[in-house]
C-alpha cells in the first residue's frame, strides 16, 4: 500500500516554501524533501544503535551528492556518472554541516549521517539553503538527539532594498550573498560574500535575516508535532570526575608556568606534551583511566586556564592584550618567473600567494546545477601537514582546503577587474607554509600582494583578520587575529574580510548555541580596525598594482573581428588558427562575439599575430592598394590573391599603363605585384589595377581608363563575399581560386 505523505507549507521570500515526509526512506531516522519552486532537496539523517568505541568527539558526517538528472543532464565525466563531489558539492555539505553540529548532545558518541540529494533543479532557486533546511527538518523529525531545528535563509540586496532567497538571477543584480542558519533567538552560522558592505549594513542583513528564517523553524516545529519521533535514548561519554580533579590539582602549576614563558608554539607543544607523559605515568594504573583518558582530562584543563585567563585578566595564550595584532611582515616577487606572488607573515602563520594570468580559454568549466558555465577567477589553497610541524599522508584537497579557497576567493572577486577592462583569467594558489591560527585570512593578504605584484589593476587592496570569542555566561570577551589553541579552546571563529571602504567576505562558524546581533556588530567593529592595521604594513611593501605587468606575463590584445569571419581565423580543422600560434608563439582565443585574444609574451610577436588575424578578415575596400600573389593567369589577365582566400582580376588592360598584349609579358604564377581595388559589384566580384598604382591614379580614374580589351567584365565570375558565404569547402568566406 502506498503511504501516506504528510506536507506542511509556508511563504519564505514571498515563495511557498514546502517540506514532505513519509512518502520515501521509511527506514531512514528521517527523511524529508524541501521543494521551492520546481526545486527539490531530499535529505536523510540517521543514527547507529551503538556508541563509536574509542573515539573522545561527535562522529556526525554531512554529505551532499549533486545529482545531474535533477537538472536534466548527463554528467560531463567520461564514465557519464557522479564522481569525486565537486567544490560546490564540498561546499553545499559544510554549509550544512556547520550550523547543525553545535546543538548536538556534548556527550553523544553515535555516529550520526545525514545524506542529502538534488532531486530536481529549475535552475532558478538555489540548492545549498534548501540543502540545510532539509538536513535539518530530517533531524528534527528523527529520533537523532538534537536541539534543533534551525532555520537557514540566503539574503540578497539590490537597489537598498534585502531580498529572502533570492533567484540566481536576481542574485546578478545583488551586491550582497548573505548565506546564514539561526535557531528561534540566535545566529548559528554566517557565509557571505559582498561588494564592499558596510559593517552597520551588515547586521541589518543579518538581523534581516533572523527575522526571515524564523517562519522555516514555524513550518518544521508544525511537521514534528504530526510526524516527529521519540528521541532515543544513548549512552552518554561519562567524564570521569575523580580522574579530572587529579589531573587538575597535578597539571595547573605546570600549565600556569608554561603561559607565563615566552610564546613559542613548538616549544610549549614539547613542554605540554612532556607534561602529558609524566600524567599518563603517573596516573595509568589509577581512576580506571586508559590513556586517552588522561589526555583528554589534561586538554580540559588547559582550557580551563586559558579561558579563565583570558576573561579574568585579559591575557590572551601568547601574552596578548585582546585587540592585540601579531607582527606582521610581507614580500612581494619571491617567485622569479611566476607572474606574481605575495608572502604575507603573522605571527607564526605565513602564507605564500602565487598569481598566474592565462587566456579566457584557460577560464574553468562548471559541470554543476548553477547556471553558472566558467570562472575566470580561482583561488586555490593547500595546507600541507609541515605548516603545523606534522607528518601525514597527502591525499589531495581536503574538505576544509576546498572552503578556505572558496572563502578567500569571495574575498577578492569584488576588486577583479571586468573581463573587458583586463582579458586573462587568474588562477591563484596559496602555500600555508606555517599556519597557527587564520591562515584563510592570511591567503586573502598574501593574494592582495600577489595580485599587485601581477600587475592585476585591482579597484582596492583587501586585508583579512580572524576573530574569536571566549563566552561564559554574560562575561564574554572578543579576541582579534586568533592563534590556532584559541581557535580550538574558544566559541567563534568569526573571518572578515574587506577593504577600507567595506566588507568583501564574512563567515562565522561557532561552538555555542548562536550569538546576538550586537555582539556581532562589536566583533565586526574591531575586526574593521584590525583590517585597517593589516593593511597599512602590507601597503607598506607595495602600495599598488605595478603600472605594467611581469615580464613573463603574458599580454593580451583584443581584436574585434565580424562574426562570420569567425571560421576564416580558425581554419579547416582548426589548421590556420594552429599555424599562426605556431609561427608566432602565440596563444589565440576567440569568443563566440567575434572578439580574439591574442597573448604573448613579447610585443613583436604580438604584433604579427595581430597583423596576421587583421589579414585573414579584412574585407577589401574599393581605393586601398594591396600588395598580392598572382595565382593564376588566364588570356583575359591574371587573379591576385590580394588577402587570405581572396582573390581579384586583373584585367590584361590594367596590367601596365602601356599596351598589354600577353599577360605572361608582364606576370605570372607566384609573382606579388601591387593593386587597387578599383570596384566591387554587387555580386562581391573584385576588379583590380596595377597601372593605377604605375600612374597613380584614383579608382574611378582606373575604371575610365579601363580599355577591357574585349574581354567581357563579367567573365570572371570572381566575387568577394562579405557574408561569409563559401563557393568551396574552404572557410574563410572569401572569394575561391579557379
Amino acid at each position: 500500500m502506498k503511504p501516506e505523505s504528510v506536507i506542511v507549507e509556508t511563504i519564505v521570500g514571498n515563495k511557498p516554501f514546502q517540506i514532505e515526509t513519509g512518502k520515501i526512506a521509511a527506514q531512514a531516522g528521517g527523511a524529508v524533501t524541501v521543494r521551492v519552486g520546481d526545486t527539490v532537496v531530499f535529505a536523510a539523517a540517521t543514527m547507529s544503535s551503538e556508541p563509536k568505541e574509542s573515539v573522545d568527539f561527535f562522529p556526525l558526517t554531512v554529505d551532499y551528492e549533486e545529482r545531474m538528472y535533477a537538472g536534466g543532464r548527463i554528467p560531463g565525466s567520461f564514465f557519464r556518472r557522479e564522481g569525486r563531489p565537486s567544490d560546490e558539492a564540498i561546499l553545499t555539505a559544510r554549509l550544512a554541516d556547520r550550523p547543525l553540529r553545535p546543538l548536538f548532545p556534548k556527550d553523544l558518541r553515535n555516529e550520526v549521517q545525514i545524506i542529502l540529494y538534488s532531486l530536481s533543479s529549475d535552475g532558478e532557486n538555489p540548492i545549498d539553503i534548501l540543502a540545510v533546511n532539509a538536513a535539518s527538518a530530517a533531524l528534527a523529525i528523527s529520533d537523532i538527539p538534537w536541539a534543533g531545528p534551525i532555520g537557514a535563509v540566503r539574503i540578497g540586496r539590490i537597489d537598498g532594498q534585502y531580498l529572502v532567497n533570492p533567484t540566481f538571477t536576481e542574485m546578478e543584480y545583488s551586491d550582497l550573498d548573505l548565506r546564514m542558519a539561526g535557531t528561534r533567538d540566535a545566529i548559528l552560522m554566517v557565509e557571505c560574500g559582498a561588494n564592499e558592505v558596510s559593517e552597520e549594513d551588515m547586521v541589518k542583513a543579518l538581523v534581516f535575516g533572523h527575522q526571515a528564517l524564523q517562519p522555516i523553524i514555524d513550518l518544521q516545529e508544525e511537521l514534528v508535532a504530526k510526524v516527529g519521533k521519540p528521541k532515543a535514548t544513548y549512552s552518554a561519554a561519562i567524564e570521569n570526575e575523580a580522574l579530572i580533579e587529579a589531573i587538575r590539582q597535578e597539571a595547573s602549576p605546570v600549565i600556569l608556568q608554561v603561559l607565563d614563558r615566552p610564546y613559542i608554539k613548538s616549544e610549549r607543544n614539547a613542554a605540554f606534551k612532556q607534561l602529558e607523559i609524566s600524567l599518563i605515568e603517573k596516573f595509568k594504573d589509577s581512576f580506571s583511566a586508559t590513556e586517552n583518558d588522561i589526555r583528554v582530562a589534561l586538554e580540559n584543563c588547559y582550557k580551563e586556564i586559558v579561558r579563565r585567563r583570558i576573561l579574568e585578566q585579559g591575557i590572551r595564550a601568547d601574552g596578548r592584550r585582546l585587540d592585540e595584532i601579531r607582527p606582521i611582515w610581507c614580500e612581494v616577487n619571491v617567485s622569479p618567473r611566476a607572474h606574481g606572488s605575495g608572502l604575507f607573515t603573522r605571527g607564526e602563520t605565513q602564507v605564500l600567494t602565487l598569481a598566474t594570468l592565462g587566456t579566457p580559454r584557460e577560464a574553468q568549466e562548471i559541470d554543476s546545477l548553477t547556471p553558472a558555465e566558467s570562472k575566470r577567477y580561482m583561488h586555490h589553497y593547500n595546507f600541507p601537514p609541515f605548516s603545523t610541524g606534522e607528518v601525514k599522508a597527502l591525499r589531495g584537497a581536503s574538505r576544509r582546503e576546498i572552503g578556505h579557497g572558496a572563502l578567500a576567493e569571495r574575498a577578492l572577486v569584488p576588486v577583479i577587474p571586468p573581463e573587458n577592462k583586463f582579458p586573462y583569467t587568474l588562477r591563484l594558489v596559496s602555500e600555508v607554509l606555517s599556519s597557527n591560527g587564520s591562515s584563510s585570512m592570511a591567503s586573502v593578504c598574501g593574494s592582495t600582494l600577489a595580485l599587485m605584484d601581477t600587475g592585476v589593476p585591482i579597484s582596492a587592496p583587501v586585508a583579512g583578520v580572524a576573530m574569536g570569542l571566549v563566552k561564559e555566561g554574560d562575561r564574554y570577551a572578543i579576541l582579534t587575529d586568533i592563534l590556532g589553541l584559541e581557535d580550538h579552546f574558544g566559541d567563534m571563529d568569526f573571518k572578515v574580510a574587506g577593504t577600507p571602504k567595506g566588507i568583501t567576505a564574512l563567515q562565522m562558524d561557532i561552538k555555542i548555541k548562536g550569538i546576538s546581533s550586537d555582539l556581532m556588530l562589536e566583533a565586526l567593529t574591531k575586526a574593521k580596525a584590525a583590517r585597517a592595521h593589516i593593511l597599512e604594513k602590507m601597503l607598506e611593501v607595495i602600495p599598488a598594482p605595478r603600472p605594467d605587468l611581469k615580464p613573463h606575463a603574458p599580454r593580451i590584445t583584443v581584436v574585434q573581428i565580424p562574426i562570420d569571419k569567425i571560421g576564416a581565423v580558425i581554419g579547416p580543422g582548426g589548421k590556420t588558427i594552429r599555424s599562426i600560434q605556431e609561427e608566432t608563439n602565440t596563444k589565440i582565443d576567440i569568443g563566440e562575439d567575434g572578439s580574439v585574444f591574442i597573448a604573448a609574451t613579447d610585443g613583436e610577436s604580438a604584433r604579427i599575430a595581430v597583423e596576421r588575424v587583421e589579414n585573414l578578415t579584412e574585407t577589401p575596400v574599393v581605393g586601398r592598394i594591396y600588395t598580392g600573389k598572382v595565382v593564376r593567369v588566364a588570356d583575359f589577365g591574371a587573379f591576385v590573391e590580394i588577402l587570405p582566400n581572396v582573390d581579384g582580376l586583373v584585367h590584361i588592360s590594367q596590367l601596365d599603363s602601356a599596351r598589354v598584349n600577353k599577360v605572361e609579358d608582364i606576370v605570372r604564377v607566384g609573382d606579388e605585384i601591387t593593386v587597387m581595388v578599383t570596384d566591387i559589384d554587387s555580386q562581391g566580384k573584385i576588379r583590380l589595377s596595377r597601372a593605377a598604382v604605375l600612374e597613380g591614379w584614383s579608382a574611378d580614374e582606373a575604371q575610365s581608363r579601363d580599355q577591357r580589351g574585349g574581354a567581357p567584365r563579367q567573365s570572371s565570375g570572381h566575387r568577394f563575399q562579405p557574408s561569409g558565404k563559401k563557393d568551396d569547402k574552404r572557410s574563410g568566406g572569401g572569394q575561391p581560386r579557379r
